[in-house]
C-alpha cells in the first residue's frame, strides 16, 4: 500500500507541479522585472540543500535578499526587519510567492510539493553522524511544503519541526495521499493569514547576528546527541 501512495504522490507531484509552472509563467515574467528593477543580482536564487537520504540537490527561489545575504547578518536565519531583504522581497516572502519556482524542482523529482523542508546542507552540522531522530526525517523527499509549515511555519525552533516532520512520516505511511491534501489546504490557510513568517530570536541575544550565532549552535548539538539521550533515557 505505501508503493501505491508513493506512486499517487509523485503522479500528484508531476501533473500539479506542471500544470502550475504553465499557468503561473505570465507571474514569473513580471516577477523577474521587478526584481530585476528592484536590486541588483540575479533573478532566481539557488541554494544547495538536502532531500531523501541526505542527497543534495540545487533549490530555487525568486531572490528576495541582497545578493551573498548568506555571509552577512544572520546567515540563514531571518527575523523581522532584517536589511537583507528587498523591497520586493518583503513582499514575495509574507506571501511565499518567493517559493514558487521550488515547483520546477518537484517537476524534476528533486522534492515533493508535501515533505519535510529541505535543510541546507551544513545548517544541521554533518549528516552522517545525525542521531535517529533527526535522520528520520530524511526517509521521505523533502517537500515546497509540510505538517511543521502548517503547525507553525518559522516561529517553531528546529527541533520541534523535526518532530513534526517525523510525524507526517508516520501519517503518510498510515493514510497516504489524504495526509498530504490536508496539509496543502492548512498551507493556503497558513499563507493567506500571513503568520509565522520571520524565526523567534534566542532569548537574551542582543543583536541578530548573535541569536543567529547561538540558534545555530543549539541545533547541531541537539541534531547529535547520542540517541539515548536524545530519547530522554
Amino acid at each position: 500500500m505505501l508503493l501505491i501512495n508513493k506512486f499517487i504522490k509523485r503522479t500528484f507531484d508531476i501533473i500539479a507541479s506542471g500544470i502550475a509552472l504553465i499557468l503561473l509563467l505570465p507571474l514569473f515574467l513580471v516577477l523577474a522585472i521587478i526584481i530585476k528593477c528592484d536590486s541588483k543580482g540575479p533573478v532566481f536564487f539557488k541554494q544547495e540543500r538536502r532531500t531523501k537520504k541526505g542527497k543534495i540537490f540545487k533549490m530555487y527561489k525568486f531572490r528576495s535578499m541582497v545578493v551573498d545575504a548568506e555571509k552577512q547578518g544572520a546567515g540563514l536565519f531571518n527575523y523581522k526587519d532584517d536589511p537583507r531583504v528587498t523591497k520586493i522581497g518583503r513582499f514575495m516572502r509574507s506571501t511565499s510567492i518567493d517559493e514558487l519556482p521550488q515547483l520546477w524542482n518537484v517537476f524534476k523529482g528533486d522534492i515533493s510539493i508535501v515533505g519535510p523542508r529541505p535543510c541546507v546542507v551544513y545548517e544541521l552540522g554533518d549528516f552522517d553522524t545525525l542521531n535517529k531522530r533527526y535522520k528520520k526525517r530524511f526517509e521521505m523527499k523533502g517537500g515546497i511544503t509540510g505538517l511543521a509549515q502548517v503547525k507553525g511555519r518559522n516561529e517553531i525552533p528546529w527541533d520541534e519541526k523535526v518532530g513534526y516532520d517525523n510525524e507526517y512520516i508516520d501519517l503518510f505511511k498510515k493514510h497516504g495521499i489524504f495526509t498530504d491534501i490536508k496539509i496543502l489546504f492548512g498551507t493556503i490557510a497558513k499563507v493567506f493569514k500571513k503568520q509565522d513568517i520571520y524565526e523567534e530570536k534566542v532569548s537574551g541575544a542582543v543583536s541578530d547576528d548573535e541569536s543567529a550565532r547561538l540558534a545555530e549552535e543549539e541545533i547541531i548539538r541537539i541534531a547529535h546527541l547520542p540517541d539515548a539521550e536524545e530519547k530522554g533515557e
